[in-house]
């Protein structure tokens, strides 16, 4: 298991991946960021009230562009301490302790300093409430069938607290069971068109427990054509007739984990992700979105950030 947690590693490598955005460019995107942090300390998405799954996304972009700093961290202390209904969902979950870590990592300030020594022990047994029979793990405990998205987000969690999801077998056939002919997966089990995200996540999954393999990368590889879009981007599945910035992201970093070549084209992706730009900051979700949030420009950062790999994984 690598020393460090996968968001720590991947907010590290785009962070690497936007060295070269342009001073004023990032000024415009943590001002963007920064004025969707509320009185509470929270962060909002497209209502007003603060949600720790926006809150996670705009310290993620904050991270990215290094504008994580001390005002902004002691105001999320004082939010995080205040949240006490994270463990109804594993979004809450992993939300919550990816953002105390972060504070403790850019604020010096330990929002877990008053938790029992055994937390991580207690958070692990809390995580294990929502596998279900199938392997894997649902969005709450009232959850009958995994999800692969959220069994994707208890593995993070998992990593956070420095540990791996148990019974990686059961995992394995999990994940493999949601993948369909077209060589992608699907988010739930009744479902047959996969599509780009839970492509990604069961991804990720199987690169944790030790489970790539050369006929999976060739199908992904398949998939991955499949979705891509001639507008400049990669289409959340075949249905969907355009790109996002979502699918944008989730897809090229797949591409870029397994080694993949193509079908992403650097400067098509370049040319979406500018059109998805608002001049003042932030970024939409897709050219038929009219608002930005910080999900969707985080997003959007981070394609921006991958696009510089894309050479020299081509070359490779």
């Amino acid at each position: 298991m690598p020393a460090e947690p996968y968001l720590f590693r991947l907010g590290e490598r785009l962070s690497v991946g936007l060295t070269g955005l342009e001073p004023a460019r990032r000024e415009r995107h943590r001002q963007f960021f920064v004025s969707r942090q509320n009185p509470d300390g929270g962060f909002r998405g497209r209502d007003v009230a603060s949600d720790l799954y926006y809150t996670a996304f705009a310290v993620r972009g904050l991270a990215l562009l290094q504008g994580l700093d001390g005002p902004v961290c002691q105001k999320l202390a004082g939010y995080l301490a205040r949240q006490t209904e994270m463990h109804v969902s594993v979004i809450d979950l992993v939300s919550w302790l990816y953002c105390a870590l972060m504070v403790q990592l850019h604020g010096q300030i330990d929002v877990l300093a008053q938790s029992p020594p055994d937390w991580p022990d207690r958070l692990a047994q809390l995580l294990e409430t929502f596998r279900t029979p199938d392997g894997g793990y649902a969005k709450t405990h009232e959850g009958a069938a995994g999800s692969t998205y959220h069994t994707f987000l208890v593995a993070l969690c998992y990593e956070l607290i420095g540990r791996q999801a148990p019974g990686p077998d059961p995992l394995r056939q999990f994940l493999f069971d949601r993948q369909r002919d077209d060589g992608g997966f699907v988010e739930i089990a009744p479902m047959q068109r996969s599509g780009t995200n839970p492509t990604a996540a069961a991804v990720a999954v199987l690169q944790m427990v030790g489970a790539v393999t050369p006929a999976l990368r060739d199908d992904v590889q398949g998939f991955l054509g499949d979705v891509w879009s001639s507008e400049g981007g990669f289409q959340a599945n075949t249905r969907v007739p355009f790109p996002d910035s979502l699918s944008t992201f989730t897809g090229l970093l797949t591409a870029l984990d397994l080694g993949l070549a193509g079908p992403a084209q650097p400067e098509a992706c370049r040319a979406l992700i500018d059109s998805l730009e608002f001049p003042d900051g932030g970024f939409r979700g897709a050219l038929w979105d009219t608002i930005a949030d910080v999900e969707y420009s985080f997003y959007a950062l981070g394609v921006l950030a991958l696009l510089h790999e894309v050479p020299t994984a081509s070359a490779g």
